[in-house]
């Protein structure tokens, strides 16, 4: 069964304010950027020990240096998928209009999801354990687990209420934008600092990846002829979210309303996406906004560029939307910041709210012909200036959990 609110819950959510880590760097300008334009950042593979694996190309963070950005007391606690975390964290929270004490409290909460949490802590454990016969360092379990990243963010800010980690692999930041926006509308807490957080591109984690046949050796082309698979990425998408009437009171504009949240579970199978499940997490989102599909002007698919996931994901795009699917400009921007897994679905709610500001639709890159098992309007390879006042972000992760979120621009503009 479909979870949503069921149009419960009267208080209006807004996203006040967002802020990303992604491979086109610290920063949503540079994000948005590369995405409009159609600049990958997917580029040779970098690895601190030597790489064996075939595939040798993923969407890395360039040049991250995180005392630039992090005290150094702090460092001493943060795998590199909370250094993600709280620097797109402290973008966000800038960007909201909010002094670092503002946040505090016992009616904030803090939800981050993460598909593995620390996996360079782990990693690195385990090799000097195994290998150099070194005991891990005694800070490896609070660095590791995926519960660091929102607990650490509740430090920052001092932010007392419902704090949690979400693992729901690549659906796993939509859920938590999308749960923390539930929790407002409901009252258990007034604001929140929610979204997904990865890095995990690393020897073992891509070995493991290639064992499941689903990455591409050269180019991710979602919804193309041609396609062959994804490339991984890395990063991290954080939002705050607000009620509307708290937004207005202290006289902030918000970037958007966060309209609709519906989750599914396929509880088929491992790896094989469902069309029921899309289907229904669609359907349920559209309920929860109180929408029809003709109010949706822009959808950011899932699309990985693998053919189950492609082929599953146009056919429920054809069942939701019925005959204007082949019309709905529809693009994937995996090909842009890769597959970030954890933080995949908030990097591309990131760029939805972007497109919904800029008027933009964003392109599917890398587009070579029109599969006709793929019977959308894919936007191939250039951006496409359209009217979007509501929006909506698809997330569908192995195991069948299925996410997708809503955004909606507020009257005076987005």
């Amino acid at each position: 069964m479909a979870a949503s609110s069921g149009g419960v819950g009267e208080r209006r959510v807004v996203i006040s304010g967002m802020g990303t880590v992604s491979a086109a760097g610290v920063g949503t300008a540079a994000l948005w950027t590369a995405a409009r334009d159609g600049i990958s950042q997917v580029r040779p593979l970098v690895t601190e020990y030597p790489y064996d694996g075939r595939i040798r190309i993923a969407a890395q963070v360039p040049d991250f240096d995180p005392a630039k950005y992090l005290e150094k007391a702090l460092l001493t606690f943060c795998d590199p998928f909370t250094q993600f975390t709280l620097v797109a964290a402290d973008e966000a929270v800038a960007q909201a209009g909010f002094a670092r004490e503002e946040l505090s409290g016992p009616r904030v909460g803090v939800i981050v999801g993460s598909g593995i949490g620390g996996m360079t802590t782990i990693d690195n454990g385990l090799r000097h354990y195994y290998q150099e016969r070194i005991r891990p360092d005694p800070f490896s379990v609070p660095r590791l687990i995926p519960s660091a990243a929102p607990t650490t963010l509740g430090m920052r800010y001092s932010a007392n209420g419902p704090t949690f980690a979400l693992g729901s692999a690549c659906s796993s930041a939509s859920q938590a934008v999308g749960l923390g926006a539930q929790m407002i509308r409901f009252g258990l807490m007034d604001r929140a600092i929610v979204g997904g957080a990865e890095a995990c591109v690393i020897n073992g984690t891509i070995r493991a990846w290639e064992g499941l046949r689903v990455m591409t050796p050269d180019f991710c082309r979602p919804f193309s002829m041609g396609r062959n698979g994804m490339s991984l990425g890395e990063g991290a998408a954080v939002f705050v979210l607000e009620t509307l009437e708290s937004a207005q009171k202290r006289g902030h504009a918000p970037l958007c309303e966060l309209a609709g949240y519906g989750t599914t579970s396929d509880a088929k199978d491992f790896v094989r996406p469902d069309l029921d499940g899309m289907t229904g997490a669609m359907q349920a989102a559209l309920a929860d906004a109180g929408l029809e599909t003709e109010a949706i002007d822009y959808l950011n698919a899932h699309g990985t560029a693998t053919h189950a996931n492609d082929i599953t994901e146009s056919a429920a795009i054809g069942r939701v939307f019925g005959e204007r699917a082949a019309r709905l400009p529809v693009s994937s921007t995996k090909p842009i910041h890769g597959h970030a897994l954890g933080a995949s679905a908030g990097l591309e709610l990131a760029l939805t709210i972007r497109a919904l500001q800029e008027q933009i639709a964003p392109p599917t890159i890398n587009f070579l012909d029109f599969d006709p098992r793929c019977p959308i309007d894919a936007i191939p390879n250039v951006a496409r200036p359209i009217e979007i006042r509501t929006a909506m972000s698809n997330s569908f992760a192995f195991g069948g959990i299925n996410a997708v979120l809503i955004v909606r621009a507020l009257a005076g503009g987005a």
